[in-house]
């Protein structure tokens, strides 16, 4: 059993021997050794060595045939091959022979490549530095041709577009460098231009403003059919504008500001429009390009903020020393339309920036502006004409504001401020023909022979009835030669109160007044004229010694009547005896004070006896007696004497109007019209009505206006009083800190007076 198992061990490692890669025999050889079996295993493997060597040799007298042709075959190809090794050598040969023109023409097709790619690289760089360098010779021509605008976009575009597409180059560096430089000095030429263009507007705002007041006169001479049409001055600017808004957007978008001609220009132009015969505008006379292009600049460049506050800080200076008056202004008119064309010129030019540009000027800033000027206009306008004494000048100088407002008023400006002193001036121009007409009622006076006018036929009869409107049928039934009931002076009196009429209408002409206004004016000056003007002519006639005519003598009577009339009045007034401290009653009716019911009881027996007077006599008497009553009343109330008064004293005083008013109501004198003997009390009514209702809200509204209820209430007068009620409340009210109500009540009269001096420092400065 030993033996079979060695055998077939043996086997099995023999199989394994034959069929694993030598590599990996050992451990197999290892297990032969490690048994004890060694020399039967030797001899195993030399029957098995001896088995394959009888295969091999087997196999080999199998295939030695085939073996000796193949090595016949081999010699004869080795023979062939000698032959092909000679070809492929001369092959050789031939071929590197032929490839060394083949290797030149590699390397010269190697160097073409290699020069091609560089041409390749130099032309994209090129097409990238073209450009640049085109960019660059551009802005150089913008430059030298001042189109500084259209040279900031080159610019920028060069910058931002052009520079970083070129690369690295020494000349793009150069460029790089020059680009800060080149905006400094395009920004500061742009500021160069603009103050040139600044200082030619300021020495020629009188031609534009010149302009601007002959297109509104143009304007006022239109046929009224057209007035529902547009102003022709509005709308020829609001298509020039339109065209300037056009100019600019042309600007944004092809980088042009207008040609270099006009670029250069100083900001005026010399315009000859013959077409239709119309005014140039400011937009015709002044080349606004520098503005816009120094505008675009600073824009672009970031620094628009800078460039806003800068023209409006030039323009304020150039508004105040426009709005300077010349110290002879008022010598001559020529000097007051100077001031007013400078005005109009500067203002025609802000409304056309303010309308042209987006925000280099807005609206608040040309209001304030205006706001500014007017209140400088104003006050220089009432110093200037108060040296005036030339009414035909003051005539004049009322037309030139006129029409200086209407232009600004035109552009949109508000001009009441303007034409409430041009009512002021009203008083002025009243007292200068009052003036000029004294000295003509005294010339008339003077060359007058007091005597009947004589006409000896109806031509002449009507000659004098044609000047004065003589109405008296008796005397129209006698027959020829007879004299009229009056001297020469008459009807070249009245001749006199037409002509002032007729100047006090001119200066009531285009100052937008309503026909009641008008009349309400012209009758004062007319009565300021007869009661003071003619009347002061009348007495000093009288007065001449080679004067004592009858009719002369009547009037003198009468006037004696209404002197005593009042010196009597003055004596009842003496016995006034008002408590000014007061204090309000605080239950009952209030009784008129005994001297006003003894005085009035005299009026109404002195004017019952006045029957036999001429009606015209008695009711001028009876006016005159009301208006000293008034005058003495207000006076007494004004006296610096008392220098505190109570609200108790005004009711006191407002019950003694009343009465006062009771008797003029109830018509003392036959003849008034109305309620016209209460006009003598209005002044003190309206002021006790103030004081008395406490209205003050409705008079400082108001003040001003036509339609005003206390009109006729001066604010120094209302001053005056409202300071003496203060010192009232100031000394009675001990203890007012400790009570609310005083204090209230101190607080506003503090309130009313400090309201009462800025509207006096407003309209009285």
């Amino acid at each position: 059993m030993v033996s079979m198992e060695t055998a077939a061990e043996h086997e099995r490692i023999l199989r394994e021997i034959e069929s694993t890669d030598t590599n990996c025999i050992g451990p197999t050889l290892r297990s032969v050794y490690d048994g004890q079996e060694h020399g039967l295993f030797m001899e195993k493997l030399d029957v098995r060595i001896r088995n394959h060597d009888r295969e091999i040799e087997k196999m080999c007298n199998h295939h030695f045939q085939g073996f000796v042709d193949s090595i016949t075959e081999l010699l004869k190809v080795r023979g062939e091959a000698q032959k092909l090794k000679s070809q492929v050598t001369e092959t050789n040969r031939r071929l590197q022979d032929d490839g060394k023109e083949l290797i030149s023409s590699m390397e010269e097709l190697k160097q073409c490549r290699v020069q091609q790619r560089n041409i390749a690289t130099t032309i994209d760089k090129l097409t990238h530095c073209l450009p640049v360098l085109e960019m660059y010779s551009r802005l150089q021509e913008q430059m030298k041709a001042k189109r500084y605008y259209p040279a900031l976009r080159t610019l920028e575009q060069l910058e931002q577009k052009c520079l970083p597409r070129a690369g690295q180059y020494r000349f793009c560096s150069i460029m790089a460098e020059n680009i800060p430089k080149l905006r400094t000095q395009i920004r500061d030429t742009a500021m160069s231009q603009l103050r040139d263009f600044l200082e030619s507007i300021r020495k020629h705002s009188d031609k534009i403003g010149e302009t601007a007041i002959k297109q509104a006169q143009l304007q006022r001479s239109l046929d009224s059919s057209v007035s529902t049409q547009p102003r022709a001055l509005i709308g020829r600017r609001g298509r020039k504008e339109a065209a300037a808004a056009a100019g600019i957007a042309a600007m944004d978008s092809n980088g042009q500001g207008g040609s270099p001609m006009s670029e250069q220009d100083s900001g005026i132009l010399d315009v000859e429009d013959d077409e239709d015969d119309e005014v140039p505008g400011a937009q015709d006379l002044v080349d606004f390009s520098p503005v816009y292009r120094c505008l675009h600049i600073y824009t672009v460049l970031g620094l628009r903020d800078v460039f806003e506050n800068y023209y409006r800080k030039q323009r304020r200076k150039q508004a105040r020393l426009v709005l300077q008056p010349h110290s002879n202004m008022h010598e001559t008119l020529e000097g007051y339309r100077r001031y007013f064309n400078q005005i109009v010129g500067f203002f025609v030019v802000e409304d056309h920036v303010l309308h042209t540009t987006q925000g280099l000027v807005n609206r608040a800033y040309v209001e304030e502006l205006w706001e500014m000027a007017l209140s400088k206009i104003v006050a220089a306008l009432r110093t200037h004409s108060s040296y005036c004494d030339d009414p035909n000048l003051v005539l004049d100088l009322k037309n030139l504001i006129v029409l200086f407002a209407d232009t600004l008023q035109g552009y949109g400006f508000p001009v009441t401020h303007l034409f409430d002193m041009l009512l002021e001036m009203r008083e002025q121009y009243g007292e200068i023909l009052l003036k000029r007409w004294n000295l003509t009622f005294r010339q008339i006076l003077d060359q007058d022979n007091y005597s009947p006018i004589p006409v000896s036929t109806e031509q002449e009869f009507r000659h004098y009835t044609s000047q004065f409107p003589l109405q008296d049928p008796e005397l129209e039934k006698l027959s020829f030669p007879k004299k009229l009931p009056f001297s020469e002076f008459v009807p070249k009196v009245y001749c006199q109160l037409k002509e002032f009429i007729y100047a006090c209408l001119k200066y009531s002409e285009d100052l937008h007044l309503s026909s009641t206004e008008v009349d309400d004016m012209i009758r004062k000056s007319t009565n300021l004229l007869l009661t003071r003007t003619l009347s002061h002519c009348l007495q000093y006639a009288i007065k001449k010694k080679n004067v004592g005519l009858a009719e002369d003598a009547r009037h003198a009577a009468e006037a004696e009547i209404y002197t005593s009339l009042n010196a009597k009045i003055d004596q009842f007034l003496q016995l006034a005896d008002y408590d000014w401290l007061a204090a309000v009653q605080g239950g009952g009716a209030l009784t008129a004070s005994d001297y006003l019911i003894d005085l009035i009881a005299f009026l109404k027996s002195t004017f019952s006896v006045f029957t036999n007077l001429p009606g015209k006599v008695a009711q001028t008497a009876c006016m005159s007696a009301c208006k000293h009553i008034s005058t003495s009343l207000m006076q007494l109330l004004l006296d610096p004497e008392v220098r505190q008064i109570s609200m108790g004293a005004l009711h006191q005083l407002n019950t003694d109007v009343q009465e006062c008013e009771s008797f003029a109501r109830a018509g003392p004198v036959a003849g008034f019209q109305g309620d016209t003997l209460l006009l003598a009390f209005s002044d003190l009514r309206q002021l006790l009505e103030l004081f008395v209702q406490w209205d003050w809200s409705t008079y400082l509204a108001d003040y001003g206006k036509p339609t005003c209820k206390y009109l006729r209430v001066n604010p120094h007068t209302a001053l005056a009083l409202l300071e003496k009620m203060k010192e009232m409340s100031r000394k009675n009210n001990v203890f007012a800190q400790f009570r609310k109500t005083d204090r209230d009540r101190q607080k506003l009269i503090d309130t009313v007076i400090k309201q009462l001096r800025n509207l006096i420092a407003q309209h009285h400065t």
